[in-house]
C-alpha cells in the first residue's frame, strides 16, 4: 500500500481537521435553517449534503488526487467507476442521517473511508453536534477525538442490552420475531448508520442490526467497529463489506461473546 498515507500522524491529523473544519462550515450553520427535496428512491436531500460533498471532493482531491473518489451524490456510473480504482478510492457520505437534519433532530454525521485494494484502510465519522470525531486505521485501532479505545461492556448477554434496530429494512417476518420476543433490555434507533457502528463500538448500544446500507453509510464504521475489537456480519453470516454499490444486512456486537449470541439468535429466524 505504497499510496497509502496516513500510517503518517501529520497526515492523519491534516486529514481529520479538514473534515472538520468542512462540516463546521457547509453542514452546522445550514442546521434547522433548510428544507429538503426527495430523491427518486425516496431519501432526503439537502444543500447541506451537497455542498459537504463538493467541498471534501475538493478538499481531497486538492491534498491526495491519486485516489477516485464515491460520494453518495455521485451518479451511479460515476460510483461504480471509483470503485474500480486499482490505487484506492474514497467513500463519503457527506450527511449521514438527512432525515435527521432536514428534521432539526442533531443526531448526523460525516461519513469517509478510503479503501484501498479490496480493504477499508481508514475511516472517520465525524459527529458535529457533539464535535466528537470517530476514527480508525487497519491495524491501528479506533480511537475518539484523538483518544484508543477498544469495543467493551459490561453487560454479558444480550437480555441486558440496548438495541440499535433499524425495523424499517430487515424482512417484516424478522422484525415481528423481535418485536415480540423482545430480546434485550431496551431498543433505538437513531437514524444514523455511521453512528450505529460507532456507537456500538463505544458501547453506547451493544448489539445491532440493519436490513440494507450502502457502502457509503458502512464503510468507515464498519473498520472501527472492527478495529476496536468489536464484530459484524451480514443477516447471512458473510462479510460485510464488499467493494461493490450493493446494499448490505448488518448484525454486529461489541464483543465476541454477545456477537455470537446475537447471532445465533437472529441465523435461527
Amino acid at each position: 500500500m505504497s499510496n497509502y498515507p496516513f500510517s503518517d500522524a501529520s497526515q492523519w491529523e491534516k486529514l481529520k481537521t479538514g473534515i472538520i473544519d468542512l462540516a463546521k462550515q457547509e453542514i452546522l450553520p445550514r442546521f434547522e435553517k433548510i428544507s429538503a427535496e426527495v430523491k427518486k428512491d425516496g431519501s432526503l436531500l439537502t444543500e447541506a449534503d451537497l455542498e459537504m460533498q463538493k467541498k471534501t471532493k475538493s478538499f481531497l482531491h486538492d491534498n491526495w488526487p491519486v485516489f477516485s473518489f464515491l460520494g453518495e451524490e455521485s451518479t451511479r456510473e460515476e460510483q461504480v467507476k471509483a470503485l474500480q480504482s486499482d490505487i484506492g478510492c474514497w467513500i463519503l457520505d457527506p450527511v449521514d442521517g438527512t432525515s435527521n437534519f432536514a428534521s432539526g433532530i442533531p443526531v448526523f454525521t460525516v461519513s469517509l473511508a478510503l479503501v484501498v485494494q479490496g480493504k477499508t484502510v481508514m475511516g472517520l465519522v465525524y459527529d458535529p453536534s457533539r464535535d466528537e470525531m470517530f476514527a480508525a486505521r487497519l491495524g491501528m485501532g479506533s480511537e475518539l477525538n484523538g483518544k484508543r479505545f477498544s469495543a467493551d461492556t459490561p453487560k454479558e448477554k444480550m437480555k441486558q442490552c440496548i438495541g440499535l434496530i433499524d425495523f424499517k429494512r430487515l424482512p417484516a417476518e424478522l422484525s415481528i420475531k423481535i418485536i415480540q420476543d423482545n430480546p434485550y433490555a431496551s431498543q433505538r434507533s437513531i437514524g444514523s448508520v455511521a453512528l450505529d457502528w460507532c456507537w456500538v463500538a463505544y458501547g453506547r448500544g451493544q448489539l445491532y442490526c440493519h436490513g440494507a446500507q450502502n457502502i457509503w453509510d458502512y464503510a468507515a464504521g464498519y473498520l472501527i467497529l472492527n478495529e476496536a475489537g468489536g464484530k459484524s456480519s451480514t443477516l447471512t453470516g458473510e462479510d460485510v463489506f464488499v467493494t461493490e454499490v450493493v446494499k448490505r444486512s448488518a448484525v454486529a456486537a461489541t464483543t465476541p461473546a454477545l456477537f455470537s449470541e446475537w447471532q445465533t439468535y437472529l441465523l435461527e429466524n
